[in-house]
Order: structure tokens, then C-alpha cells, then sequence
């Protein structure tokens, strides 16, 4: 996939550059994007460096994830990190975190939104899952604004920092947001 800008109405939403790399330090120094999300603690300036010029580029070129930096506008601050990530035949996961000082003003809401509707529509996701451990009410109120059902509770299913940890599921279809989907759908008959 050729790495992708996004819009919103008050986003941007693009692959992250070096340039990006002092803002995703500053942001990764707070201690809950490292409880909840699985980057290096203490997180160092080699990190950030190493994840914008390496990491991102090598998931677009080979397909494996997709990051984006998410910015209030094209010269804004970075007010989030957002990535999709193929985990099957049209299934993608979604995963992100805020920086601190812009959190509870919709932005990542946004963002997912923007996201998914691209998953749907050039990545060919036919389902898009959020994952979150147990306890991390901030990203699942996230995920439900942007639409996710929560599916339940998946036994071990997250590893952080080499611990298995039980997450919450949530799913997104394209007919959630009134798209069609690329591959057929046979949902279960209601009991």
C-alpha cells in the first residue's frame, strides 16, 4: 500500500515522518500510554526515532501495518497515534492512543472514523476489531463513539511487557457505517 493522508474536518491523518519523531517522545513520557499501549518503558529518543523511520515505513512498504500520525490540520500539533493492522482474510485491527493534552475532544473519535472508513474502502476490510485490556475505559468509550459492538472478553489475549492479559472485543462492520462490504455476509439468526 502507498502510504495515505487522511482528512477530516479538523484532521490529518498521514504516515508519521522524522520530523515527528520529538513530539511522539514527548507524548510517549506519559505514564499511560505506556500502561495501556505496548511501547518500550521507559521510552527513549532512540525509540521515537527508530519507530518514524523504520517501524512506520516498513509496515506501509510491506503491508503489515498502517500508522498514522494524527495532526489538528496540516500544521497542527500531533494529538494522536493511530494504526491499522491486518490480522486475517479482511480482518484489521485498530489500535491508537492520545496525547495527553488533547484528550476528551473527540479527536481520536475522529480519527477511527476517518480510519475505518478508509480500511473499508481500499484495504477491503470486511471487519475491523478493536482490542483493549480490561480496565482501559478511555479507548473503549473511543472504539463505541466511533460505532465498535463490544463482542466480550477474550481470555489472554493481550500481551504487555511478557504478561498474557485479558482484553475486551469490539467489532466495526462496513454496514455499521452504511458501507457495503467486499466479501459476503452471513450473520447467525437471532434465538
Amino acid at each position: 500500500m502507498e502510504p495515505t493522508t487522511l482528512t477530516t474536518e479538523r484532521l490529518v491523518l498521514r504516515p508519521f515522518s522524522a520530523e515527528d519523531a520529538p513530539e511522539v517522545y514527548a507524548a510517549c513520557q506519559d505514564p499511560e500510554i505506556q500502561r495501556w499501549n505496548e511501547v518500550p518503558s521507559p521510552y527513549g529518543h532512540a525509540h521515537a526515532d527508530t519507530w518514524v523511520n523504520e517501524t512506520v515505513p516498513t509496515g506501509w512498504r510491506e503491508d503489515s501495518a498502517y500508522s498514522f500520525a494524527v495532526r489538528l490540520g496540516a500544521g497542527g500539533p500531533l494529538v494522536a497515534a493511530l494504526g491499522v493492522h491486518p490480522r486475517g482474510e479482511a480482518v484489521f485491527e485498530i489500535g491508537f492512543w492520545a496525547v495527553k493534552e488533547h484528550r476528551g475532544r473527540g479527536y481520536v473519535t475522529e480519527a477511527v472514523g476517518a480510519a475505518a472508513r478508509w480500511a473499508f474502502t481500499e484495504l477491503g476490510a470486511g471487519r475491523l476489531e478493536w482490542r483493549a485490556e480490561l480496565g482501559n475505559g478511555a479507548s473503549r468509550a473511543v472504539a463505541e463513539k466511533a460505532g465498535f459492538r463490544m463482542e466480550g472478553i477474550l481470555r489472554a489475549a493481550i500481551s504487555h511487557r511478557g504478561t498474557l492479559r485479558d482484553c475486551r472485543v469490539g467489532a466495526l462492520l462496513p454496514s455499521d457505517l452504511g458501507l457495503p462490504s467486499q466479501l459476503p455476509y452471513l450473520p447467525s439468526p437471532t434465538p
